[in-house]
């Protein structure tokens, strides 16, 4: 009973903020997405990861070991999956990128936050900093066909994450009126992703839902079973075992929707997956949070 109600505190309170924003679109009220999403990825949420990596107390060698175990991840779910593409017949371009990233930001972060505090934000923004590097470069050639290697450098949440490691390391602090600052800016970043979640799939429509549900199934598998594996073999430390698993089986993330979109790629076939796999993940992530908890 004490492991039901645990986590339910942990995931009530990020699926009921996805809700609202679900709710507020559904009930005709504005809202504008794209200035939002600008203004948590620009300020918010780089502001959180540099505030998490600055103020963490995870040792170095820890810090490092989940990175090359996330990059392990992103490697490994490419591989697996683009093997799963080709067999099946289905369209590269359309299909792999969704299977590979989930939606480690808007869904992931405060999951890790709830879950296991202070310590689970730091090894979740590393997490989230690997799949943004990956789906910035390799995700777009994925969905256009060409690189887009310098967009990386125009990420904040790329500088964010460098600058949060280098104060680590060097273990530096800003002065406390710029900490203060920044850690207000930052608390905007998880009620925000999590509202404008809700808004973005109240916002998609699909008529594929039969391929998506398949799919959402055989990813949240995959990237369960490969999780458990890679963090076994890396030799997480609990925290850092739980935050990889709830990452790396977080739903397919809405920029896969958005870049299906902009690239003419199939984007009714991944709004379907967007839709599927985080209605999934209702179920999924408390099942997942019992296994590790």
């Amino acid at each position: 009973m004490n492991l039901l109600l645990t986590v339910f505190e942990i995931v009530a309170p990020v699926f009921l903020l996805s809700g609202i924003g679900f709710a507020w679109v559904k009930l005709g009220f504005e809202y504008r997405l794209q200035f939002v999403t600008r203004l948590a990825v620009t300020l918010a949420v780089p502001s959180l990861i540099f505030v998490a990596l600055m103020q963490t107390d995870i040792p170095g060698g820890e810090l490092t070991l989940f990175t090359l175990a996330a990059i392990a991840a992103h490697v490994a779910l490419a591989v697996v999956f683009w093997i799963i593409v080709r067999l099946t017949g289905m369209e590269q371009r359309t299909y792999l990128a969704p299977l590979i990233f989930g939606n480690t930001g808007n869904l992931g972060l405060p999951l890790c936050i709830f879950a296991f505090g202070q310590a689970g934000l730091g090894y979740a923004v590393i997490f989230l900093a690997v799949t943004a590097l990956f789906s910035f470069t390799y995700g777009i050639y994925l969905v256009a066909g060409r690189g887009a290697f310098g967009k990386v450098l125009q990420e904040p949440m790329v500088w964010a994450t460098l600058l949060g490691a280098l104060f680590l390391w060097r273990s530096w602090e800003t002065p406390l009126f710029l900490t203060n600052t920044l850690e207000l800016l930052g608390q905007m970043a998880i009620p925000m992703m999590l509202i404008t979640l809700g808004v973005a799939i109240a916002r998609l429509t699909t008529q594929k839902l039969q391929l998506a549900i398949g799919l959402s199934l055989l990813k949240l598998a995959v990237c369960f079973g490969l999780g458990w594996v890679l963090a076994v073999v890396f030799g997480l430390a609990p925290v850092a075992f739980g935050v990889l698993m709830l990452q790396i089986c977080t739903p397919v993330a809405v920029t896969s929707y958005l870049l299906a979109e902009r690239f003419e790629a199939d984007a009714d076939a991944v709004a379907g997956l967007v839709m599927v796999s985080t209605v999934l993940s209702v179920a999924a992530m408390p099942l997942i949070l019992a296994i590790i908890l």
